[in-house]
């Protein structure tokens, strides 16, 4: 009998809604995956520090292989699989439309099918080539492949998401996009202009030559094409942040969106300039003219813009949360925010470490200042800031709802949630500082320096600060994942009534006309982010084809 009571629960909570098991799916294989690259972080900070637990490791070959798995299941297939679930899911239901389940599904198995490909080729030791797989080192096939995959099914995702949006168009002629729909399939057309890059690497180059089709692959080319797709990369992962800190934070602080149309603005900004800015990291590169180079940097400064927008409208967003909580005077309001509450702590410290990572993002966007910290500790440094803790904070905070809302099971811990908030944040902030610093002082990024003896002995302050961190960002992984497997496996159930609904930003149904009109059709913007892209790229893509050098492949561990 409580069999079968449980069971007809269970097909309640996804029966209305059969969204919410894909969804969920799509997040667990991400943090899943994000588990065990996390758990490698720490060996990456004691590396750092002098400490070598590489060569004792058990199932780790090299301390290449190990930092391949944690960049790979970190940076690519935990962000790609959370993002698809959550950026299906939440049009979706602002939409109140059902995506085409079958389609929805495939992406979610060849997502699956191409992570365990990949995954296999790593584990071999055959693929240790970092997740920006730089030719002339090579990997297998199946590692190729299978991330191709991954990029395959995020877009079959986002081709959901638009033919959702056009649908609902159709029942709604003369109204504006709902705003978080907007954002995301902003996020997604975006994404799809910016992975042309990397998926001709993979189908053109990389794929043919690690099957022996071809003899050697042009290294320059190949990075261009690589941070082609490998900058904008960064906002496909930040940018679902931003549709959360836009659009879910300020309902979570009991205030409302201050500015409909700069939020928009902000988002087309993203993707007018997220593209056209490879070259920045190619500023060492030669085979680029310097005038290309300094045409990049300055497209990057201007991506500076928006992210300053999205300060200003989220700020004054929760500060009228803070203040219809009655707080009183210039700054009074943020003392009466609902600190109390994990998932918008969590946000809230995300966005405050993105205000130290956009600060650095300036510096390596500099043509003159990125000569000092180029291929340096800096780089993964303020790379933990933007993606390890603006992203992943944020996503950490959504699941303290999204995952209760999913599953109508109770959070394991909202103490814990938070305690694994504040140190995960204290964790990347220490982190950062050090390597930061150890930048600075020359030592190199990607580096295997806990095996050498007498090398690099400078920076000891430094060096400490990095190895502690690691051991500060391992008691916040343990913490949070008590969290989110406490929940998935508990077996208490909360009415439809208990469970946390989303927190949608108040909605205000605003007539399709004049400025907004136009911002409403992506299809414009879409042209003009090409045309810029065909601007900045074409002339050097080329030069490059036509003066191709490839080279043979080398496996070096």
């Amino acid at each position: 009998m409580a069999v079968s009571s449980i069971s007809s629960v269970v097909e309640d909570v996804y029966a209305i809604h059969p969204e919410k098991r894909l969804t969920l799916f799509f997040l667990v294989t991400g943090l899943v995956a994000l588990l065990v690259g996390a758990l490698l972080g720490p060996l990456q900070a004691l590396n750092y520090a002098g400490v070598d637990l590489y060569k004792n490791f058990p199932f780790l070959k090299s301390y290449y292989q190990g930092l391949t798995i944690h960049g790979v299941l970190n940076a690519l297939v935990f962000t790609t699989f959370f993002i698809s679930g959550l950026l299906l899911y939440l049009p979706a239901r602002e939409l109140n439309l059902r995506p085409n389940m079958a389609w929805s599904w495939s992406a979610y198995f060849i997502m699956t099918a191409g992570l365990l490909m990949a995954a296999l080729a790593v584990l071999a030791n055959t693929s240790n080539v970092l997740y920006t797989f730089y030719p002339p080192l090579s990997g297998h096939w199946a590692f190729y492949l299978g991330l191709a995959l991954v990029v395959v099914a995020s877009l079959m995702v986002g081709y959901e998401v638009l033919r959702l949006r056009n649908r609902w168009k159709r029942e709604h002629p003369d109204e504006v996009t709902p705003i978080v729909t907007y954002m995301s399939l902003v996020t997604w057309l975006m994404w799809g202009l910016a992975s042309i890059g990397i998926v001709i690497e993979v189908v053109v180059f990389l794929l043919p030559w690690s099957l022996g089709l071809i003899d050697g692959v042009d290294p320059l080319l190949a990075r261009t094409l690589f941070w082609y797709t490998g900058h904008p990369i960064v906002y496909f992962w930040l940018l679902p942040a931003y549709v959360s800190w836009y659009g879910l934070v300020p309902k979570q602080a009991g205030g409302k969106l201050v500015s409909d149309s700069l939020t928009r603005l902000a988002f087309l900004m993203f993707l007018l300039f997220s593209i056209p800015v490879g070259f920045h990291h190619q500023f060492t590169d030669p085979g680029i003219p310097a005038a290309w180079k300094m045409i990049h940097s300055l497209l990057t400064m201007f991506v500076g813009i928006p992210s300053m927008l999205t300060a200003f409208t989220v700020a004054a967003s929760l500060e009228t949360g803070g203040r219809a909580r009655g707080g009183k005077g210039l700054l009074g309001w943020i003392g009466v925010l609902p600190w109390g509450k994990a998932s918008f702590t969590a946000q809230v410290l995300a966005m405050i470490s993105f205000i130290f990572g956009g600060a650095g993002g300036f510096v390596n966007a500099s043509f003159n200042l990125d000569q000092l910290v180029n291929n340096t500790a800096w780089i993964p440094g303020h790379f933990h800031l933007t993606v390890g803790t603006a992203v992943t904070l944020t996503f950490m905070g959504l699941t303290f709802w999204l995952v209760p809302h999913l599953t109508r099971k109770p959070l394991y811990s909202n103490r814990l949630a938070l305690y694994a908030s504040w140190i995960w944040f204290v964790g990347m902030m220490v982190f950062a500082t050090g390597m930061h610093w150890q930048g600075l002082l020359g030592f190199p990024r990607r580096a295997y320096i806990s095996s050498l003896e007498g090398v690099y002995t400078e920076g000891a302050l430094a060096k400490v600060l990095t190895g502690v961190s690691g051991v500060i960002l391992l008691v916040a992984v343990v913490l949070y994942f008590t969290v989110l497997f406490g929940t998935l496996f508990a077996k208490a159930r909360l009415s439809e009534s208990e469970a946390p609904a989303i927190p949608f930003v108040d909605a205000v149904r605003i007539r399709s006309e004049g400025v907004l009109k136009f911002m409403d059709n992506l299809l414009v913007w879409v042209v003009l982010a090409a045309l810029l892209v065909l601007v900045a790229y074409l002339p050097t893509l080329i030069d490059q084809f036509l003066n191709q050098v490839p080279i043979q492949g080398a496996k070096l561990w």
